[in-house]
């Protein structure tokens, strides 16, 4: 009986060696593949650092080639503005030399400019703005020496010639007209500096009457006067200028009938 405790014990003993070596050899496969995955882990922020430096150094090349060509574009400009202001100075200087013997007619074209700015004020309400800010430039342009006296004096003839061509003039146009206290873009049909008719985006029509001395945009509302304004811009569209046309009784110095 001793003698089968002492072979039970024996097995026990290599049972247990066994299992103690069969872990042995799991616990250090573990730790190999723990390492083996640590280090390709490694290898792999590695190779990211790298890929990442590399990007980094190829950005900071091209920004540095861009901040060279902005660089030298800037001196060009800078360059290309100085010589533009010289060749300027030097224009105004032989304008300077051609107008200095003809100073007396300055005056005469500055109240020829004031004269027709004052009639486009008080005439019909056409395009007034635009008009009157071409008279200022030509001013401003000949008391700053950008054109000789007898540019300007033709350009006041322009002008003028403009003008008496806007006063016979049948045609359809856009400008912005006050309504109501707003302002708004729309068709102008203007018969000659006698009628203006106006259409507003939202469809409504009327006409432009002169009251006190200023000028009133006045909407109509009878049927039989909006059917005969809508065939006018109807026909003005079309480019239709001569033939019959019955319209409202809409002259600009005597209102509405």
């Amino acid at each position: 009986m001793i003698f089968v405790q002492k072979k039970t014990i024996v097995s026990l003993l290599l049972s247990t060696s066994i299992l103690t070596s069969t872990l042995s050899a799991q616990s250090s496969q573990d730790i190999v593949s723990s390492i083996m995955k640590l280090r390709g882990d490694v290898e792999s922020l590695y190779t990211g650092i790298k890929e990442n430096e590399f990007r980094y150094k190829t950005e900071m090349k091209s920004l540095s080639m861009q901040a060279t060509d902005l660089e030298a574009q800037i001196n060009r400009q800078s360059t290309s503005l100085k010589l533009a202001k010289s060749e300027l100075n030097k224009i105004k200087a032989k304008i300077k030399e051609t107008v200095s013997s003809n100073d007396d007619i300055k005056p005469m074209v500055l109240d020829a400019l004031n004269l027709l700015s004052k009639s486009i004020k008080e005439g019909i309400p056409f395009m007034v703005e635009d008009r009157v800010a071409s008279l200022n430039k030509i001013k401003a342009d000949m008391n700053e020496g950008l054109i000789t006296s007898e540019k300007a004096l033709s350009l006041a003839w322009a002008s003028y010639d403009d003008t008496l061509r806007i006063t016979k003039e049948i045609g359809l146009f856009k400008q912005k007209i006050t309504i109501n206290g707003k302002v708004v873009l729309s068709k102008i049909a203007k018969i000659g500096s006698v009628m203006m008719f106006f259409s507003t985006p939202n469809n409504k029509l009327g006409y432009v009457v002169k009251k006190n001395n200023a000028y009133e945009y006045k909407l109509i509302t009878d049927p039989k006067d909006i059917k005969k304004i809508s065939s006018l811009f109807d026909a003005l569209q079309k480019q239709i200028k001569t033939g019959f046309f019955e319209i409202p009784n809409a002259l600009v110095l005597q209102g509405s009938k």
